[in-house]
């Protein structure tokens, strides 16, 4: 079963969640009214997801991320927000989160994000994603050949980077380059670990940061 804290600093929504994922199998192991909250249940309950608010006392949603994928703690951070471009949003993707949802997302729709980011991929829309990613990084100077970040890929894996920057999942990068999706799974390994990356997200973010993808870009 899997195992979900819900960290938001409204009763209301706290107990509503927890009510919605109990009816449809998800373990809540925990709750939190804030940031400081949430880290502390994500260490004791090790669940496999924390669905995290943003904006929280104490303790703001982006650093309670922030400090436990420092940790190393084996739990997906799952972003609960209001609007889809929120700026916070993008700081916590940044910060490491595997992915958000609307607050207004369907109980079914929620459980399967949940489900998804508890299995180790990453929840994004990609055109939202995008637009939140574009409109919160700047424009970084033009720069030729390979960023200096991204030097120690091969060929092979800056083609697999740069599929994933534009929102194909394993599949569609797989066909795109004639491989399958067990390769392609090695190939997304291994670039999260030379660049010291938690999740698929933070790799988004990074080409972004880095201009291989640019704003506005194909």
């Amino acid at each position: 079963m899997t195992t979900v804290v819900v960290a938001d600093d409204q009763d209301l929504v706290r107990s509503g969640l927890e009510l919605v994922l109990t009816a449809r199998g998800i373990d809540v192991v925990g709750e939190a009214a804030n940031g400081r909250e949430a880290v502390a249940a994500v260490a004791r309950h090790r669940p496999d997801v924390v669905l995290m608010d943003i904006r929280m006392p104490v303790l703001d949603g982006i650093a309670a991320t922030r400090e436990i994928v420092e940790a190393g703690l084996p739990t997906a951070v799952l972003v609960l927000t209001t609007y889809d471009l929120d700026g916070y949003v993008y700081g916590a993707l940044a910060a490491g989160a595997a992915g958000f949802v609307l607050k207004a997302t369907p109980p079914d729709r929620l459980v399967a994000g949940i489900e998804t980011v508890a299995a180790g991929e990453a929840l994004l829309a990609p055109s939202l994603t995008r637009r939140l990613i574009e409109e919160h990084v700047s424009r970084p100077a033009p720069v030729d050949g390979v960023p200096p970040a991204l030097a120690g890929l091969t060929d092979r894996e800056l083609e697999v980077f740069g599929l994933i920057a534009r929102g194909h999942d394993n599949d569609a990068i797989a066909r795109a380059l004639v491989v399958s999706e067990a390769t392609v799974k090695t190939h997304v390994n291994r670039i999260l670990a030379k660049l010291g990356r938690p999740s698929r997200v933070q790799l988004v973010v990074l080409a972004y940061e880095t201009g291989l993808v640019r704003p506005g870009a194909g």
